[in-house]
């Protein structure tokens, strides 16, 4: 117990000290929000990566889908890899950089509004966002809970309460900087953490051989006469399966939080390598909490039962670690602790700053100068940790237990109605107001009314993961057709001719002028 303690409180300490160590960037609104434009490759990938797999991953994804899919839910992590992270990267990041720096567009609901010309879209997307992040931080502190509940004996109240207050007080210090430098130091105990924790639990039962062939005489509720479900390799339920990859995976191309990294980055030719690093994060991290949770069924005897049967998705990790070592339980605390405050800080930081500056700014509260922007974020910071930890106190005794309920219809809302807008915004000058409006009305309506439908248990698709999977796909595919029959916003996207250089090769070639190297041959 001493040594869980010890290393829990040393990672509060030294997540609270950066956040003073960073001050220092933090005195104007595009330092608090974006760390000045100026953060490298390591901390960008290690930040998107931190943002994307929290304690929802570890402790919630992690144990339902692969209670549900076996070791075909590995899957999802590697999507999660390639088209979460890698294929963002390579596709949405060299021209975010250019395109927000261009507009001098700083969030998302501003992007929309100067890409778009419309003051209406802006407020729209800022009031999106500040709905439907407050649901997915809520569901952040629920995995972690329940996880110190199982190593100190802790009640959920203190530990909710005991999250937010170390958040607060390093993101309100240091904001984005002092975010992103945690992000770096605590990805590295997450990947420490993932790969020593998936030793211990196949050692525990036999070594990975003997897991696998204990795993295989599993039958799958929903086909019995199927041998080996759980260790073929795409599982019981493909479908479902595909549904919760391309969530989880697409989605991170829609999420404000996420895109915002792409802001923030030094350069065009840091994307290069903040690809490759994020890329090799993902594979390690969320690869390996599917593949971990793909052994859940092994633990069946053990895992804690609703009234109706069911295993609680949400006690299925906490019971596969519960009979580690004191110091590999403290690790695995550390762990989930990293990537669980690392997500609490940006989605806190992203709201924050898109309620200041996209509603209140100039709408309610005129004149804001800077000074009073960064009080104004800094104050809303505050009141969300505070709202989200109310709400994830009340939640605890709701009707919505799981915690990949609350994640997949705040994702599915946000994604589904940014992400077309978003991406064809970046690449076409022929998307029309009318289309980014339609967007927004089909994303947040689908997954809300979705949600409402289930409540009377009368839901239009019985899955909300695969609900708000239909919404991504849906923003992509309309925005592109209802343009077709409006009339497209005036843009001049032609910024890559008559060269047709990428984004990224232009700014080396900014980069070497400015060194006043111009006599080096063009990049073609």
């Amino acid at each position: 117990m001493i040594a869980k303690i010890t290393m829990v409180l040393a990672f509060a300490a030294i997540a609270i000290i950066i956040g003073i160590l960073c001050q220092k960037h933090a005195g104007s609104v595009t330092g608090f929000i974006l760390g000045g434009r100026n953060v490298g490759p390591w901390l960008s990938a290690f930040a998107f990566g931190t943002s994307y797999f929290s304690a929802v991953i570890f402790v919630g994804y992690a144990g339902q889908f692969g209670w549900k899919y076996g070791l075909s839910a590995t899957w999802v992590g590697i999507g999660n890899a390639i088209l979460g992270s890698l294929l963002a990267w390579w596709v949405l990041g060299p021209r975010t950089r250019e395109m927000t720096q261009r507009l001098g567009a700083a969030t998302m609901p501003e992007f929309f509004g100067k890409r778009y010309h419309s003051r209406a879209l802006r407020i729209a997307a800022a009031a999106i966002i500040f709905v439907f992040l407050i649901p997915y931080t809520a569901s952040v502190y629920n995995g972690l809970s329940r996880l110190f509940g199982m190593a100190f004996g802790l009640p959920y109240e203190a530990c909710v309460i005991g999250m937010a207050l170390i958040t607060c007080i390093y993101v309100v210090l240091g904001g984005y900087m002092a975010t992103v430098v945690n992000d770096f130091l605590q990805g590295i105990v997450m990947l420490f953490g993932i790969t020593a924790v998936i030793c211990a639990v196949l050692a525990g039962n036999g070594g990975f051989s003997q897991a696998v062939i204990g795993l295989s005489h599993v039958q799958a509720e929903t086909n019995p006469d199927l041998q080996g479900a759980f260790v073929s390799m795409f599982g019981p339920d493909l479908l479902n399966l595909l549904g919760v990859v391309v969530l989880t995976s697409l989605g991170t191309w829609g999420l404000p939080q996420m895109v915002q990294k792409f802001y923030a980055i030094k350069s065009g030719p840091a994307i290069k390598q903040g690809a490759i690093i994020s890329t090799i994060f993902a594979m390690v991290v969320a690869g390996g909490s599917y593949f971990l949770g793909g052994f859940g069924r092994l633990y069946s005897g053990q895992i804690e039962m609703s009234a109706a049967g069911m295993p609680i998705y949400d006690s299925i990790i906490p019971t596969m670690l519960s009979t580690l070592p004191d110091l590999l339980v403290g690790l695995v605390i550390v762990l989930v602790l990293s990537a669980s405050m690392s997500t609490l800080s940006s989605l806190v930081l992203t709201s924050s700053s898109t309620l200041t500056l996209d509603l209140l700014k100039d709408n309610v509260v005129k004149n804001m100068d800077e000074k009073r922007q960064l009080i104004w974020m800094r104050g809303l910071l505050v009141a969300f940790v505070a709202i989200s930890a109310l709400i994830a106190l009340v939640q605890y005794n709701s009707s919505i237990t799981f915690i990949a309920q609350l994640m997949s219809i705040s994702w599915g809302a946000l994604a589904g109605a940014f992400l077309g807008p978003f991406l064809w915004g970046l690449y076409s000058k022929r998307i029309s107001k009318a289309a980014v409006w339609t967007s927004f009305i089909v994303g947040v309506g689908l997954t809300s009314g979705n949600m409402i439908a289930g409540f009377f248990g009368h839901a239009l698709v019985a899955s909300p993961i695969n609900c708000g999977a239909l919404a991504m796909l849906l923003s992509l595919a309309i925005v592109p057709l209802v343009s077709l029959a409006t009339k497209p916003v005036e843009f001049d996207m032609d910024i890559a001719l008559p060269s047709r250089k990428s984004a990224t090769d232009r700014e080396i070639e900014a980069e070497a002028r400015a060194e006043g190297l111009e006599e080096i041959e063009p990049l073609a």
